[in-house]
């Protein structure tokens, strides 16, 4: 459905110095723009309209998250620009339905190649072997790309702040209402929580900076009370330990976005039941 031009460097990760390089979200921005240009002249909208999985009813994460007891959103990645391969093999299907069984709140599937490893095939695969709420992991800076979500079988798409104007965020956002998604808006610092709209139905805090990749879940704690209450509050990344999770319920969180936590893991599914267990 959707060409992915490969980048032959993506200049996110030095290995010999095991140095991060500086505004790699620029970098993924710069190269995004240019992979949904080709995208569009390959499949136009009209296309992506007929596919069988455009025409479903979307999930509610948002509720979904309310209603549930752990309110793990478990993620499927291959590899990030910070770590590299986390795992290489991994079969989209095998986890992700293990992920559902376990009884994840929602899963969230990186369809970035060039610096995640993910493709749209991921997501439509797992689409069928799911029942929970599925979320789009992506960069999304054009509306086509929401019209991609849609027709991928995703319930949610991300909108990062930090990639967005206001205006583009709200733009976006009111689309996104407008086909059925849910909208997941991710901040990473104080400013970037007026990007927040009437569209948004869950705002995450993203203890990792996307210009750096350095990781912090101070973030998370720090941001809690500057979150208005009729958000949806979700911790993404850096979350290793059930005590984290507990003390950000205690400030407001309901969900929490966790990947290479479980990736690592031989059996990423088993990792997410011992830790569900634990909690």
């Amino acid at each position: 459905m959707i060409i992915k031009k490969k980048q032959e460097n993506n200049g996110s990760f030095n290995s010999s110095s095991g140095v991060l390089d500086v505004n790699i979200l620029d970098k993924i921005i710069a190269s995004k723009a240019i992979e949904v240009a080709a995208s569009k002249l390959s499949t136009p909208i009209s296309i992506l309209e007929k596919s069988p999985a455009f025409s479903r009813k979307c999930l509610s994460l948002k509720q979904s998250l309310l209603n549930s007891e752990s309110g793990i959103i478990s993620e499927f990645k291959r590899k990030s620009p910070s770590l590299g391969w986390i795992h290489r093999d991994a079969d989209v299907l095998e986890v992700t339905a293990g992920y559902s069984n376990a009884g994840a709140s929602g899963i969230s599937i990186l369809t970035d190649l060039d610096y995640f490893g993910g493709t749209a095939m991921d997501l439509m695969a797992a689409r069928q072997f799911i029942s929970c709420p599925v979320l789009r992991k992506d960069f999304v800076i054009d509306e086509y790309q929401l019209f991609e979500a849609k027709a991928m079988g995703a319930d949610v798409i991300l909108l990062i702040a930090a990639a967005l104007t206001v205006k583009q965020t709200y733009d976006l956002a009111h689309k996104a209402h407008e086909l059925g998604l849910e909208v997941l808006l991710e901040v990473h610092n104080a400013d970037e929580i007026g990007h927040a709209n009437d569209y948004v139905d869950m705002l995450g805090v993203n203890n990792r900076n996307l210009k750096t990749f350095e990781q912090n879940i101070k973030t998370s704690f720090d941001l809690a009370e500057l979150i208005p209450d009729k958000f949806v509050k979700v911790s993404e990344s850096g979350i290793s330990k059930t005590e984290t999770v507990k003390q950000l319920r205690k400030v407001g969180y309901k969900g929490f976005l966790m990947g290479e936590n479980f990736m690592k893991e031989e059996n990423p599914a088993e990792a997410l039941i011992s830790f569900i267990e634990q909690l």
